[in-house]
């Protein structure tokens, strides 16, 4: 465990790095004693500090929520970080490659709720009432902790969260079965990666469910409005300057952004 003078001076370095856009090394070797819980310590802090700085909290996302991740990380449970408002990206929007350290780009599905979904105890119905419509998104993740990360870094890094854009047609998820969402994600019109959102804990609703139990200790409700990523049902794709990102969701529409 950290002492809370280690604690403040990770926020530090976890700030100076987005502000510099060069990654810093990495938490776990700079302090090896880390545990999880200062990593959400880590994250929470700098989060508080940006909404104090005027930005907006606008939903949560969850990762690691593939078998495959979560082996890889050595973990047996999805991550999560906080989604700000200086995240939104517009779909098919230009964004500067230098704006980020080394950005990464992954399909996702976006619950946006109507209702406040307060754990415990939520479950797939649950998430499924309290879900105005579901809608393709990327996210764009960046790391401003130096790879290898482990997940102490991924973490206290606000699970990398970095970008969000929304596009397609939105859908009730009462009018679609969740598990056969499927995505093709191509670059420069390559295709790099396809697959189904049921590689997201067996429903990516089940993701929302997850995250809306894991905060409950904390007093955090999921409030109406906020957008929630439920995690990539692909590997994440390098986006390099110039690169033209694009994921086709089939009937759900497409969304796009652009590196330049």
């Amino acid at each position: 465990m950290l002492s809370e003078a280690e604690r403040l001076h990770a926020v530090e370095q976890l700030l100076e790095a987005e502000r510099t856009r060069t990654p810093v090394v990495q938490l776990s070797k700079t302090f090896p004693h880390i545990e999880i819980e200062d990593s959400y310590w880590i994250q929470s802090e700098v989060t508080r500090r940006k909404i104090e700085g005027g930005r907006k909290l606008i939903g949560h996302k969850i990762g690691l929520t593939s078998k495959a991740m979560q082996q890889s990380s050595q973990i047996d449970e999805p991550d999560y970080g906080h989604l700000l408002d200086d995240m939104m990206i517009a779909d098919g929007a230009k964004v500067r490659h230098a704006d980020y350290c080394v950005p990464r780009v992954e399909p996702e599905l976006a619950f946006v709720l109507g209702k406040p979904l307060k754990g415990p105890g939520v479950g797939l119905l649950d998430v499924l009432r309290a879900t105005e419509y579901v809608v393709p998104a990327i996210e764009i993740i960046d790391a401003r902790v130096q790879n290898p990360r482990k997940i102490f870094d991924t973490v206290a890094d606000n699970g990398a969260a970095a970008g969000i854009i929304l596009g397609g047609r939105p859908v009730k998820p009462m009018d679609i079965d969740l598990r056969w969402v499927g995505a093709i994600f191509y670059r420069n019109s390559e295709i790099e990666e396809t697959g189904l959102a049921a590689g997201v804990l067996g429903n990516p609703a089940l993701g929302i469910a997850w995250l809306a139990n894991k905060v409950a200790p904390f007093g955090t409700v999921l409030e109406p409005g906020h957008i929630m990523l439920s995690g990539s049902f692909t590997r994440p794709v390098w986006a390099d300057k110039g690169d033209t990102l694009h994921a086709d969701f089939g009937p759900l529409g497409g969304v796009a952004v652009q590196f330049v």
